[in-house]
Order: C-alpha cells, then structure tokens, then sequence
C-alpha cells in the first residue's frame, strides 16, 4: 500500500503522462535552402522540430508574426503550437524558403 502523500504525486505523473502521450513532434528540415516539407500538418500541442542541416543561419518567421523562430547553422529549433489555424511561414535570410504548417484543434 501507497504512503497517503505519494499519492498526489503519482496522480501528476499519470496525468502528465497521459497529456504528453497525445503530443507529437514533427520535424521539418532546412537543406539546400529548401524547407522540407513545404506543407505539413500537426495539432496543437504538437512541437514544430526545424532541423537547419545547412552551413548558413535560417529562421523560421510565421507571416502573421505569431512567431520567429532562429536556426543557427548545423542547429535545430522548436516551437510549441498553441493554436488552430494554417500559418504561411518563410525564412527571413532567404525570403525563397517558404511553407505552411496547418494546426488542427
């Protein structure tokens, strides 16, 4: 039998479990100055993963502004999609780089 004052605990832990078991994580690639793919989907909740394989800086810059993430050479940066909705995103040091992430409830 479980000490009373485990008990709030392991009930954290299973929610958080059981919360982070529906989350995914995508991973959309920069390579060659090419975003890939250039259309993906995910839901929110869902981590956006950007790998930057290329040897130049890249950002990840939402066009409505609701985010801009930085992609230092040879790094990976993450976004945590807090809502709904189709966001055109492009890379503000290569305006050529673009693509759209759908968000679904």
């Amino acid at each position: 039998m479980m000490p009373r004052s485990t008990l709030p605990i392991v009930a954290a832990l299973t929610l958080a479990m059981s919360v982070s078991a529906h989350a995914a994580t995508i991973q959309i690639t920069m390579e060659n100055l090419v975003i890939a793919p250039a259309q993906a989907t995910a839901k929110v909740g869902d981590t956006i993963e950007w790998i930057n394989k290329d040897v130049l800086a890249h950002t990840a810059t939402a066009r409505n502004g609701e985010w801009d993430v930085m992609l230092p050479p040879k790094k990976n940066g993450t976004l945590v999609l807090k809502k709904p909705g189709t966001i055109e995103y492009y890379c503000r040091f290569h305006p050529n780089m673009k693509a759209t992430l759908t968000v679904q409830p």
